[in-house]
């Protein structure tokens, strides 16, 4: 299965200057309770703005540049949305960014998992817009605001219909 796990804001924004904008510790808990002991795909960026790799989770990151070396060991190089899915086949791979990434994947997954921020952020990438003819919402769960979480934001999942 392939899943894609994104945060987004109001705005459908996801990022700026390669970086998350906002903090929330339970989009980052549920984040890594959803991917722990998984494969996460993302971009050559994503990869490389984090500052190591992500425990207990295998690397794959999609790049179109043949000679690139990831900055991590283990690593796996893939240079198609193709070649992942071909990879993928019967594992549960989640699709992490950035925003083109994401672009290049929304037709083929079978799940959106959307952390959705109810307030509008300035950014520099967004998110594509959900496709109620190809998704539906099955499942939505408040969170609550409090002062670590100042803003409303609900987890919600997205099936692809059939």
């Amino acid at each position: 299965m392939l899943s894609i796990i994104v945060a987004v804001a109001k705005n459908r924004v996801i990022g700026k200057d390669n970086q998350l904008i906002w903090h929330l510790p339970k989009d980052l808990q549920f984040f890594k309770k959803t991917t722990d002991g998984h494969i996460i795909v993302m971009g050559r960026n994503t990869l490389e703005s984090l500052p190591f790799k992500l425990p207990n989770r295998t690397h794959w990151v999609v790049t179109r540049n043949p000679d690139y070396h990831p900055p991590y060991e283990g690593v796996e190089v893939f240079h198609s949305v193709e070649d992942v899915q071909e990879a993928a086949k019967d594992k549960h791979v989640y699709i992490i960014g950035g925003a083109q990434i994401y672009k290049q994947f929304i037709n083929i997954v079978d799940e959106l998992l959307v952390t959705e921020i109810d307030q509008e952020f300035e950014g520099d990438v967004t998110f594509p817009v959900i496709d109620s003819s190809k998704f539906e919402k099955i499942a939505s769960v408040e969170g609550e605001v409090d002062a670590k979480h100042p803003w409303p934001f609900a987890f919600v999942t997205y099936r692809r219909k059939e």
